[in-house]
């Protein structure tokens, strides 16, 4: 990492060591380990005096069903964990691939959090070939990271089974990110700002993410589920409990919304048959890869433009879903 402004590094095998006096404290951890470490690090921080930083680049969700649905984030679980105040800890996501910006080609990021660090924050992180931009909206943003590792899974496993065709790609694109867009209708009040930063991160993620990656393995039959989600060179699979999160909190009868068809109130997963299918393939484990084409070639399956103007056309924020009043 010559040249960068995280240097000269000092490699510790000792966590308490890494952090106890650390001014900013970056979480490259995957989402489901987490609040585990960051319990483990809140013992060490117990008699500061100042109040660290923290950056998180962790994309992943976790649901929680009471009192209401809701989602968790990482930034959450490091708040609660450690007691440092939100406004201490921000979101650094892409659209990126870490070994490109390693390798200094060019590449944007977004940081989100208080203005009173994202700013001067995004100012230190910023380089020639790695353009940071800084945001408010951090839960959303958060969020969104983790939902297009979900769809990014089965983007590989489209790719796997049809022998990289183009047009079954693309067919799988447009329903996918229009099941994207019906849910980000569900989780923010102004889902159109999202829009660009949103797709372009879901594109580099099925172009070369490490979840594309896994869908195309388990759909040529080099990996298994019985694997688990932690494979060796590749790390932590984020989509795999992320498909378990989001299927889990919008089956939730609580969160009904209207199906275009017979007007009835329906589970908001009902709209979202890809979102379904992967649950099916990933976490029950009922259905094999090949799912993923019998969903796309459904014949009752709508136009998704129809899917965006129903959520374009209706009232579907439900502020709740992020822990907001």
């Amino acid at each position: 990492m010559i040249d960068t402004p995280l240097c000269p590094l000092k490699v510790v095998t000792n966590l308490q060591e890494a952090v106890w006096d650390a001014d900013i404290v970056v979480n490259g951890l995957p989402s489901t380990e987490t609040r585990d470490v960051f319990q483990e690090i809140s013992n060490y921080w117990k008699e500061r005096i100042t109040v660290p930083i923290i950056i998180s680049l962790s994309k992943g969700i976790e649901a929680a069903l009471q009192p209401l649905p809701h989602i968790i984030t990482p930034t959450q679980m490091i708040n609660r964990a450690t007691g440092v105040p939100i406004e201490n800890i921000l979101y650094l996501g892409g659209p990126n691939i870490a070994s490109e910006i390693y390798n200094k080609e060019y590449a944007n990021a977004r940081i989100c959090g208080a203005e009173q660090w994202r700013k001067p924050l995004a100012k230190f992180l910023r380089q020639p070939h790695f353009i940071v931009w800084d945001n408010s909206d951090l839960v959303t943003h958060e969020v969104m990271g983790g939902l297009k590792n979900v769809y990014a899974i089965g983007a590989g496993m489209v790719a796997a089974l049809t022998k990289e065709s183009a047009t079954s790609k693309s067919v799988y694109f447009a329903h996918c990110t229009s099941e994207m867009i019906f849910i980000t209708h569900l989780l923010a009040e102004e889902p159109e700002k999202l829009a660009g930063p949103l797709l372009a991160d879901t594109y580099v993620t099925l172009l070369k993410g490490r979840n594309a990656w896994y869908g195309q393995m388990l759909a040529k039959g080099e990996l298994s589920r019985d694997m688990g989600d932690s494979i060796s060179g590749k790390g932590m699979i984020q989509g795999v409990s992320a498909v378990g999160a989001f299927y889990e909190l919008l089956s939730q009868s609580s969160l009904s919304v209207l199906h275009p068809d017979g007007n009835k109130p329906v589970a908001p997963v009902e709209l979202c048959p890809l979102l379904k299918t992967l649950y099916k393939i990933l976490i029950t484990r009922e259905k094999t890869a090949e799912a993923i084409l019998q969903a796309l070639r459904d014949e009752t399956l709508n136009d998704p433009r129809e899917r965006i103007e129903i959520a374009q056309t209706h009232a579907f924020y439900k502020p709740s879903l992020l822990g907001q009043p």
